[in-house]
């Protein structure tokens, strides 16, 4: 696999440098007859290339859930390896149709490894009954698998080596609609530095994915008053997913 990505790879520079030797200097530098479709041929295997060589590096072949629960138990590449109690890998159905995806675990749930079980996971709960659904009919996960100390933000450097788990699972559950819970992670997920505030109300797209950021529960807790508007992005996701809401 590793030799079959460096071939790609070395083709792909090769055809990057013909490219700009036809864009800089002409045919006329060029040895040898063109085809009358080589710019079709170059972008054609430039695309192919790079979407094979993606695809090898972060989603490996028979890829499971097990298997990245595996590696994200024995994980040490970053330094909150030495200060977590567990990790916290996911819950919830690995078919299910929703995906609630929030920034990392806090204290309560370092101790148990399972993710939003404190307060702010009663209230993640309590919104998810609102919808008519359960917590096992939902997967819930984080950007970070280990607890960052005092609860701090991750670091870029944390998000960079966390964040291919993450994608891994996305891609195995294939959920209908990805709904990410506070700044941190629609901002990661979207590659953006947006304020929350002007990312929720209206979905976005995350690798063809419909995806809604809303507020943190930890947020609602401290302002109560963000509920009315948190409960009408839910019932965005709920039409998104045919589900009933209620007074509708």
């Amino acid at each position: 696999m590793l030799n079959s990505s460096r071939a790609g790879l070395a083709r792909l520079s090769l055809l990057s440098e013909e490219l700009e030797t036809l864009q800089r200097y002409g045919t006329r530098f060029v040895t040898g007859a063109l085809p009358d479709n080589w710019l079709e041929r170059i972008m054609t295997g430039t695309s192919e290339i790079m979407e094979q060589t993606d695809n090898k590096e972060t989603m490996p072949e028979n890829d499971t859930l097990d298997a990245i629960l595996a590696e994200v138990t024995g994980c040490e590449k970053c330094s909150l390896a030495t200060t977590r109690t567990k990790t916290v890998f996911g819950v919830g159905s690995p078919s299910a149709k929703l995906m609630f995806i929030g920034e990392a675990p806090g204290a309560d749930e370092d101790k148990t490894g399972e993710p939003f079980v404190g307060r702010a996971g009663k209230l993640l709960t309590d919104m998810i009954l609102a919808m008519g659904l359960s917590r096992d009919r939902v997967y819930i996960a984080n950007i970070l698998k280990c607890r960052p100390p005092d609860n701090r933000n991750p670091l870029p450097g944390e998000v960079e080596l966390c964040e291919p788990y993450l994608k891994r699972q996305i891609r195995i559950i294939r959920p209908a609609v990805i709904c990410t819970l506070g700044a941190v992670s629609a901002q990661t997920l979207l590659k953006t530095n947006v304020a929350i505030s002007k990312l929720r109300g209206k979905f976005h797209s995350y690798e063809g994915t419909p995806l809604l950021p809303t507020y943190h529960p930890a947020y609602l807790l401290r302002n109560p008053s963000a509920k009315k508007a948190t409960w009408e992005d839910l019932k965005m996701v709920m039409d998104k997913l045919g589900i009933s809401i209620p007074g509708k």
